[in-house]
């Protein structure tokens, strides 16, 4: 931590927040008294706290206030003198985040060169972040916090610095909505909560505990075990050790990799590694680099700090016992939407000011797609918070608008929210969510695929406008049958749906102030189904032939629409994290192509969360998949093939497609994945 510069400085904080918490602590002073029909009632005089209990039951405890709801006006002293919120002040989002000196977590999100970086460069414009402290050191945790971002931001954008505030008054003495919301929501779990080590030896009267950070999940295949361990001292840990078997071996940092380290540890059938801190040195991220990260190991791994009783004790050869514990705590971070409502960050998959970044930069995306829905449409609702799950998912039977000539575009708004208003209630894995379609049981439109999304994993912000024009020959009556389901296992979603129609060229007019007769765009008038996905093994281009069509009379446009989306895992990772391609050769000559390079890149997905992907998902949601991402709408893939075709309405034109991986047909030796695909040709005039 950081001292204060002077005394002077230290006197006057401490006069401000001693005459704030003296203010807070005579606004909450609470009273008894009796009401005339026997209730004994506790009142606080700002009303932020109150139960009532009659004498023959339980006292009823508030639940509290829950995503979703209203944030109230609150003000805050910071140390450049107050941060204020009024609903609808605000045109951006507002996070909050609660320190505390008692987590290995935030320590090392906080002394991360690259951490700290990325906020102070990658923040949005529209965000501001108040920074409390949930300690009695509030004031120096605020100016240490303060010091730490001023230096990030010294060589980059330092605008950022007047939207970051910093305040010196711990959270229990703020007297308005902040702590009962950080408290009442609570954190415990994953990088959540306090993680803690509780060493203990014969002779000790108290077990010592201390804040660990556990390695990352993603190349470490252990979880501690909920029993109690010997600890054995293993240098440096960068040399087998045989003496570590079925202990946690206690090696220091430094000398070789933390992956090195642990493989050697796990060599050794140690149970589990503790990497130790050099003295002044922070809690550090203990992750794979490189190569490393394509080895899994078998044994967990955490980093603490040294502590000399446990060293001591090790060297003077006394048994040391180690087990490992998680303390709930207050949330570390909540936040305030864009329109002024209470939401929840998501989880922090290790310890950055990144995740910050992308929360606030979904909340921006979902600022726009508000204004979006405001513009003018037809909208016809489908789904209205209608739970879907099992075999049928949701149905539901509606009357489309006459003329539906008279529009250009047809987009589905459509949203995934869970049966509680918590994340926590909401269903676990990614799944594909499908939309289907029958305005006709003669027609060979029924049950057509119309849109596509992915189950964001235990998060439930998601909602998406996804342009699907090409498909308007699809609505061929006025009374359709839409049917929206995933995996009949899958835990219930809550979903949401409109159609939108609405007149793009008619808008684009008004926009550039283009009066008098608007130019005809091409309309789609017929949908001619081509492939389908399957099982990604040898054998899935074998069943692909070519397909010969003409094109209909009085066409001006041919379009290529399909929806492609590659899942399951091989030993290539194929088909959700391989780079796969997907090709349609027109006429033997024009191969139009679609290819997932960003496939098991390591932030392919995170980079898309200005689209609309869902951050701070549960699991690996950053890494790119094969043409999806987790809590984001399948976009559909369009191309013009007008040109490449034959227009005079023979049946000299011709289709086929084929999938590759690598280049090569897909041959994998064992769990092959799967390609899941709609695709057409769209005619237009």
């Amino acid at each position: 931590m950081a001292v204060l510069r002077s005394w002077s400085s230290l006197l006057w904080f401490l006069v401000v927040v001693t005459a704030h918490v003296t203010e807070a602590a005579g606004r909450s002073k609470q009273r008894m008294k009796l009401t005339d029909d026997g209730d004994q009632v506790c009142e606080s005089q700002d009303n932020t706290v109150s139960f009532r209990s009659r004498k023959t039951s339980a006292p009823q405890i508030s639940t509290g206030p829950e995503p979703g709801d209203v944030a109230a006006a609150f003000k805050v002293p910071t140390l450049d003198g107050e941060f204020s919120y009024q609903p609808g002040a605000l045109r951006g989002s507002v996070v909050i985040h609660a320190f505390t000196n008692k987590s290995g977590f935030l320590e090392c999100m906080w002394s991360s060169e690259s951490s700290l970086t990325s906020l102070v460069q990658d923040l949005p414009d529209s965000t501001q972040v108040l920074f409390l402290s949930l300690d009695d050191s509030a004031v120096s945790d605020a100016l240490w916090m303060r010091e730490q971002l001023q230096r990030a931001a010294m060589h980059s954008k330092k605008e950022v610095l007047s939207r970051l505030h910093f305040s010196p008054v711990p959270v229990f003495a703020l007297g308005n909505w902040i702590p009962s919301v950080l408290y009442y929501w609570s954190c415990m779990g994953h990088n959540c909560g306090l993680s803690q080590t509780v060493f203990t030896s014969e002779g000790w009267n108290m077990p010592v505990i201390i804040k660990r950070l556990d390695a990352r999940y993603d190349w470490l295949m252990g979880r501690w075990g909920q029993r109690s361990y010997q600890l054995i001292d293993a240098g440096n840990g960068c040399d087998p050790s045989p003496s570590v078997a079925g202990a946690v071996a206690w090696v220091s940092e430094g000398s070789c990799s933390f992956f090195t380290k642990v493989q050697n540890m796990a060599k050794s059938n140690a149970s589990g590694v503790l990497v130790y801190a050099l003295p002044g040195n922070p809690i550090q991220d203990m992750n794979c680099v490189e190569d490393e990260c394509y080895s899994q190991l078998g044994i967990p791994a955490a980093m603490v700090h040294l502590e000399p009783s446990v060293a001591q004790a090790l060297r003077f050869g006394q048994k040391v016992n180690v087990s490992f514990q998680t303390t709930p705590s207050p949330d570390f971070f909540i936040s305030i939407d864009p329109q002024g409502a209470l939401a929840e960050m998501g989880w922090f998959l290790y310890p950055s000011f990144r995740f910050i970044n992308w929360q606030a930069q979904w909340f921006d995306f979902y600022a726009d797609l508000h204004t979006q829905l405001q513009s003018p449409a037809k909208v016809v609702p489908v789904f209205d918070k209608v739970q879907m799950q099992g075999e049928k998912g949701a149905v539901a039977t509606v009357d489309l608008p006459l003329g539906l000539l008279d529009f250009d575009r047809l987009e589905l708004d459509a949203s995934l929210s869970c049966p509680g208003r918590r994340d926590s209630s909401c269903a676990q894995w990614d799944h594909t969510v499908q939309l289907f379609v029958c305005c006709n049981h003669l027609s060979l439109y029924c049950n057509m695929e119309l849109g596509r999304w992915i189950t964001a994993f235990r998060r439930g912000i998601g909602r998406w406008l996804t342009d699907v024009s090409p498909l308007f020959p699809l609505l061929d009556s006025n009374r359709c049958t839409f049917t929206m389901k995933t995996v009949p296992w899958a835990m219930p979603w809550i979903v949401s749906l409109n159609l939108r129609f609405s007149n793009q060229t008619e808008q684009q007019s008004k926009t550039l102030g283009v009066t008098g007769n608007r130019v005809e765009k091409p309309h789609p008038f017929r949908v001619m189904s081509l492939y389908s996905g399957g099982t990604f093994d040898k054998n899935y281009n074998k069943g692909y032939q070519p397909i010969k069509f003409p094109v209909p009379a009085s066409t001006k446009k041919v379009e290529l629409f399909a929806v492609i989306t590659g899942h399951g895992s091989d030993e290539n990772g194929c088909g959700e994290f391989c780079v796969t391609s997907h090709h349609f050769l027109v006429n033997a000559v024009f191969n139009n192509t679609r290819i997932f390079d960003s496939a098991g890149t390591a932030l392919g997905c995170a980079m898309r969360v200005k689209e609309g992907a869902v951050p701070n998902e549960h699991g690996t949601w950053l890494y790119g998949r094969g043409g999806w991402c987790d809590g984001l709408q399948v976009n559909p893939w369009r191309m013009d093939i007008t040109k490449q075709l034959d227009l005079s309405g023979s049946d000299s034109n011709t289709v086929v497609y084929f999938g590759l991986f690598d280049g090569k047909d897909p041959n994998p030796s064992q769990k092959p994945g799967y390609i899941i695909m709609s695709s057409f040709l769209v005619f237009y005039k």
